[in-house]
């Protein structure tokens, strides 16, 4: 469950311009400040179904647009590379040669 929480955080982060006020109102109250849908419910005056409902809808939403811009995915392959660099780095590994293949890794991403 931490892991979904975790990635629906940073795609709500990515994309969450895409979404309506309403969207982005119950993913922050759910996702962000850890509200019940039932809290959520009361909040808004709605049934906790339709929060539910909503959420399930926007959480589908956020995974389409991952699927087709993959944001979230560049982000990690970035992050990873340029942990990769810091580590050899300080550990004295990085030759020239491999320093400039992580840079047209790095640029291949975007």
């Amino acid at each position: 469950m931490l892991e979904k929480t975790t990635r629906m955080n940073f795609l709500y982060d990515f994309y969450q311009s895409l979404l309506t006020a309403k969207q982005r109102s119950y993913m922050s109250l759910y996702y962000l400040d850890d509200f019940s849908l039932g809290e959520i419910a009361e909040e808004y005056e709605v049934s906790r179904q339709a929060v539910y409902d909503n959420i399930k809808r926007t959480e589908a939403m956020l995974e389409e647009y991952e699927e087709k811009l993959l944001l979230f995915e560049k982000f990690q392959e970035r992050s990873e590379l340029l942990n990769e660099l810091e580590s050899k780095a300080k550990d004295g590994l990085l030759t020239e040669e491999g320093l400039m293949q992580m840079i047209e890794k790095l640029k291949k991403l975007d």
